[in-house]
């Protein structure tokens, strides 16, 4: 028991939105809920899960267990993402728009869910569309997968990828001179 607490210890769990459901039968009313959770660990890896059971913790655990065999990874350029997205999922549009450093993760609901799971620190959001927290969810996750990290690009456009950093390359320069 102590092993599955150690593993899970490693990512970050945040419960988005628990939904009751009610089923009416012969004998009375059968309830049962399902929870959607996010996980990540807070170094660009984040994953989604939707759980259903009797009971709310079990949910939560069952989301947890399909959020860990969705993990993707996020490109990140300090703490912040590389360029601006929109994330398109049914009917739900999520804007993600980088941001100076020290902005903070400006995001509600189920966008702030995700961004701080991925550990992006520094961010503008504007969710477009829907409010149903599974959409909204699903079209964050569509822009995170839709951004591109420069090095992605060169080697798409054909050409080298970039060596080092600017400050790298101008201490350099000086020494040569």
């Amino acid at each position: 028991m102590a092993r599955d607490f150690e593993r899970e210890a490693e990512y970050f769990e945040q419960v988005v939105h628990i939904n009751r459901v009610t089923k009416v039968v012969k004998g009375g009313k059968n309830f049962s809920f399902s929870a959607l959770v996010v996980i990540g660990d807070g170094q660009g890896r984040v994953g989604y899960g939707s759980g259903k059971a009797k009971e709310v913790p079990m949910a939560i655990r069952k989301g947890i267990e399909v959020a860990k065999k969705n993990l993707t990874e996020v490109p990140m350029v300090g703490t912040t993402i590389p360029h601006e997205v929109t994330g398109v999922f049914s009917a739900g549009r999520v804007l993600l728009k980088p941001a100076s450093p020290g902005t903070g993760v400006i995001a509600g609901g189920p966008v702030r869910a995700v961004i701080e799971c991925a550990g992006i620190q520094d961010i503008l959001t504007k969710s477009l569309g829907t409010t149903n927290p599974q959409n909204v969810v699903k079209a964050t996750f569509q822009g995170l997968l839709a951004l591109r990290d420069a090095d992605s690009v060169r080697r798409v456009r054909g050409l080298a990828p970039l060596q080092e950093s600017p400050e790298a390359a101008g201490a350099a320069a000086p020494s040569d001179g």
